[in-house]
């Protein structure tokens, strides 16, 4: 039995060491191959990209679904049914995020993340495929909201499995940059939703969009799939997991109970850190179209137009972003962004609601900055501030119930609010006090992660030339060590202590 082994040290696994810090071996140390990890994330964000494809091709077709499927209302009553079938999707995410997630962690993660695409490509090309309110009546609403429902229990594990995925088969030192890609991913995603939605609002016009277009975003879902289906077949599991569960025989995972109870705090973090992140993303990316058409009276096609625009800016920003968050950190970079946000949103919403187009999009850039500062950080911190063997099932649990509750929700509760107030500018204070909440929080409990091995796990270099310099501070490498040791000897009863 070689030494690590004898003092408790497995690779990826979590193991009480009696306050000894196992020695550290050459062999631990995972070399990762560029060109494996540049395919991880590339398949992995066009995984990202259908996702949001499909949440993005709704959000943008908001005020034509509200027309043939909620008919009986009108103005913004119709969008607020609108958007609350968009929401009711969060309601699931949680269950589907706990089901895949324990299953990721226990079988793979490139196992469920196949899953999770095929059925959300098949429930997003189902809503195309449902007859009109005015064909079948009620039974219309409720098949949509069925499909809505399947899109949100399949993105329970997406997202947080894309995460894990591409956190685990990267390079610790670019691990910030690589992971920025998944959000490259989102904004393509999006880019293409909105780019289909307005060409075909320019091409078909409105009373087409109306009577047919609109379902023609949701058929090309299929062939999308089909590809991503096929990148990922060709994945290879990641380093980290095969590490954890070689070193082990039997994959009984940790328990639920378990999970909450020796994790609890990573996990509320956690759930504060995607509340701000999910707060703005939500608003930017999929309320503000109905924003401009709907409370502000914009064209629909130079609304999308807009948005367009400006998530092709954000796209070389988001990359900007996951590059100096290897350098100085993303937590400085996230603390930046949430203080921007503080001081410019409410100049911000002050340009978007000025009538000028200029002031308009200057508006929408500000605020998609701060957003790029997120998403080039958020997809590397996120599955740093979990161990190795309930990451993927700790991040799914509190990624999707703080999406749930406040994510999914802000385009509901921004239509909501400004419906029963008249006050344009509702959605500025709604982000400043998300951003004060954020800040403190970061700033107060976040552990810099940029370029440090993953918890539970020891470091991923991208050539063994950089082992002998981590061998030599072991203390370094094993950062996490400490805090493992405190959480193991605080719950002694636990799998991991025994």
């Amino acid at each position: 039995m070689e030494e690590s082994e004898r003092r408790g040290w497995k690779p990826g696994l979590s193991f009480r060491r009696k306050n000894r810090l196992p020695k550290l071996q050459k062999k631990d140390i995972t070399v990762v191959d560029t060109r494996s990890a540049r395919k991880a994330v590339v398949a992995t964000a066009l995984g990202n990209a259908m996702e949001w494809f499909d949440f993005g091709i709704y959000s943008y077709l908001a005020v034509t679904i509200g027309k043939v499927f909620f008919p009986a209302m009108s103005g913004s009553v119709q969008l607020v049914y609108t958007f609350a079938t968009f929401a009711v999707a969060f309601i699931v995410r949680p269950f589907g995020g706990l089901f895949f997630g324990r299953l990721g962690d226990r079988l793979g993660r490139k196992k469920i993340l196949t899953v999770t695409l095929v059925i959300m490509a098949l429930s997003t090309l189902s809503i195309g495929l449902i007859p009109s309110y005015a064909s079948i009546g009620v039974t219309a609403s409720i098949l949509l909201l069925l499909a809505r429902l399947v899109q949100g229990f399949s993105t329970g594990g997406e997202y947080s499995g894309a995460m894990t995925f591409i956190a685990e088969s990267t390079p610790d030192k670019k691990r910030g940059f690589l992971s920025s890609g998944l959000e490259v991913g989102t904004l393509a995603g999006y880019i293409a939703g909105s780019g289909l939605v307005t060409l075909l609002t320019y091409a078909l016009g409105p009373d087409t969009m109306l009577s047919w277009g609109w379902r023609i975003p949701f058929y090309v879902a299929a062939p999308i799939g089909l590809v991503g289906l096929y990148l990922r077949n060709h994945l290879e599991e990641t380093p980290a997991f095969e590490k954890m569960e070689h070193a082990k025989e039997e994959r009984p995972g940790v328990p639920l109970k378990e999970m909450l109870s020796i994790h609890w705090k990573a996990l509320l973090v956690g759930m504060v850190l995607v509340f701000f992140y999910n707060i703005v993303d939500y608003m930017v990316l999929s309320y503000m179209p109905s924003h401009l058409t709907a409370v502000l009276g914009y064209g629909e096609t130079k609304g999308l137009l807009l948005i367009l625009i400006v998530m092709f800016i954000m796209i070389p920003i988001v990359l900007t972003m996951g590059f100096f968050s290897d350098r100085v950190g993303s937590k400085r970079i996230i603390q930046g962004g949430l203080i921007g946000l503080v001081l410019l949103s409410l100049p911000a919403f002050l340009w978007i609601g000025s009538g000028n187009n200029g002031q308009v999009f200057a508006g929408l850039l500000v605020l998609a900055v701060f957003l790029a500062s997120f998403q080039g950080t958020m997809p590397s911190l996120l599955p740093a501030l979990f161990f190795t063997d309930v990451r993927y099932g700790a991040l799914a649990i509190t990624y999707n119930v703080s999406a749930s509750l406040f994510g999914g929700t802000t385009p509901l509760v921004m239509a909501w609010l400004i419906s029963l107030t008249g006050n344009n500018l509702i959605p500025a204070y709604f982000l400043i006090g998300a951003s004060i909440i954020g800040f403190a929080v970061v700033t107060k409990r976040v552990t810099e992660t940029s370029g440090r091995a993953l918890r539970g796990s020891a470091p991923a270099v991208e050539e063994k030339k950089e082992i002998p310099e981590i061998l030599e501070e072991p203390e370094e490498a094993m950062w996490w060590y400490e805090e493992q040791v405190r959480l193991e000897e605080t719950n002694p009863n636990s799998e991991q202590g025994r």
